[in-house]
């Protein structure tokens, strides 16, 4: 196992490494890096015996040989291969860590800003103050710690008040760099009675392992509205930690749909804040383990104040030696009255060298709430497959049709329908292996 000295000392090499320039007068921005340099140090390390990493095999995410990118560009018709056919979207780039604004949108509405972190940075653009300068650090354990040390590229989203953004926004990670630490750093704010569509797409082609460590933090005004779609497609040999943080306020409603289908190791680490009265947050998570792969969701939604809504229902399918972990906590304050959650967790196991850790919880601390829980942990029914099978079905077309019965109300969350194609289209590629597998 490895220590939390020896994790310390890991992190404190590539912190040491690190050696991007940015605005000298942004001091709000050069003491968060310092207190995030500070918390490594006395952060405990990452380990079993902790409740949240108790599934998470992080050992060997400390063993891999890392260094921090040089700022690196791509040519225009090299991005096209990996654009969605017919989706029609404003769109943001990354390129190994860093935005790329020739393969960027600038044809934007009113009312509407998207641009590249370390750009706003040089600008001394205020707006980026406005917004970041008193959200919380998230040193919340060390590799939170370690984006917000080494800080120095990532999108900024806002939209202004009334603003109802019709287009998408898509914001394309694009990982080539063998060996990578990729740092990407999100700022979306919507002002209040404004509305939009997030889509965020993390894709990899590097060889052999590289790691993207994403922190994103949203926050939604009164009567705001988001709808945000993930499709994490991360290199086989790839890391990758994402961790989200939404508030919400007033009359703020959150749609989420995440599929997690690549990485060898991939953890999200969502935490969800309903703050103000009458907040609606709907979460939706699918995701596929293969052979010598890990996918860890970790969720945390809190209820603080009464009349609060809150929906969360992931789904995985496992197969070969893959392993899935799903750890969903709600928390209902005791003055949080009159909350409605709903937290649900189903797996399929396809083989017997698979695993599942699963682990719904729910605290609450208030007596006027309607809330539920629930896990399921099966394999595919036989007397199904049997029935497919005598109406001349192979036994593979059988077993993809009801992985896809099971995954169908996850994907259908999807509400643009060139999205929707790609999602079933990328699902089923990943099923067509799974199941040649079983």
């Amino acid at each position: 196992m490895i220590s939390a000295q020896q994790q310390r000392d890991w992190l404190q090499q590539l912190v040491t490494a690190f050696d991007y320039q940015h605005a000298a007068n942004a001091d709000w921005f050069h003491a968060s890096r310092t207190s995030a340099r500070q918390a490594i140090d006395s952060l405990p390390g990452l380990h079993r015996k902790q409740e949240a990493w108790r599934y998470s095999r992080i050992d060997q995410l400390f063993e891999q040989a890392l260094h921090v990118p040089k700022l690196t560009t791509i040519a225009e018709q090299d991005i096209q291969r990996y654009l969605i056919q017919g989706l029609d979207s404003y769109r943001l780039v990354m390129l190994n860590g860093f935005y790329q604004p020739q393969l960027s949108s600038n044809d934007l509405p009113a009312g509407v800003r998207l641009a590249g972190l370390q750009q706003l940075l040089e600008q001394g653009d205020p707006i980026l103050a406005d917004i970041f300068r008193d959200m919380p650090q998230h040193n919340e354990h060390m590799l939170t710690a370690l984006n917000t040390a080494l800080i120095h590229d990532g999108t900024v989203i806002y939209i202004d008040r009334d603003v109802q953004l019709e287009k998408p926004v898509e914001i394309i990670y694009l990982n080539t760099e063998a060996g990578a630490l990729v740092q990407s750093r999100n700022l979306v704010a919507l002002a209040e009675h404004a509305s939009a569509t997030l889509v965020e797409r993390f894709i990899g082609e590097a060889q052999p392992a590289y790691f993207h460590n994403n922190v994103s933090d949203i926050v939604l005004s009164k009567s705001a509205a988001l709808k945000h779609y993930r499709l994490q497609q991360e290199s086989p040999q790839a890391y990758h930690m994402s961790s989200l943080y939404l508030q919400q306020q007033q009359h703020s409603r959150y749609d989420s749909t995440c599929l997690a289908l690549g990485g060898r190791w991939s953890r999200a680490d969502i935490t969800i804040t309903l703050q103000q009265e009458y907040a609606e947050c709907y979460l939706n998570g699918l995701y596929t383990v293969g052979e010598n792969q890990l996918n860890d969701f970790h969720l945390d939604v809190q209820h603080r104040v009464p009349n609060c809504t809150s929906r969360e229902q992931y789904k995985g399918i496992v197969y070969a030696k893959g392993r899935g972990v799903f750890d969903g906590h709600i928390i209902v304050e005791e003055q949080a009255q009159k909350s409605d959650a709903q937290l649900s967790n189903d797996n399929l196991l396809l083989t017997r060298d698979g695993e599942i850790d699963t682990k719904p919880q729910l605290e609450i601390y208030a007596d006027d709430v309607k809330c539920s829980h629930g896990t399921t942990v099966g394999q595919l029914d036989e007397q199904q497959l049997f029935y497919m099978r005598s109406r001349g079905l192979s036994e593979q077309s059988a077993k993809k049709m009801l992985c896809l019965g099971f995954a169908s109300d996850i994907i259908d969350t999807i509400s643009i329908e060139t999205l929707h194609q790609y999602a079933s289209q990328t699902f089923m590629a990943t099923l067509e292996q799974a199941v040649a597998e079983i």
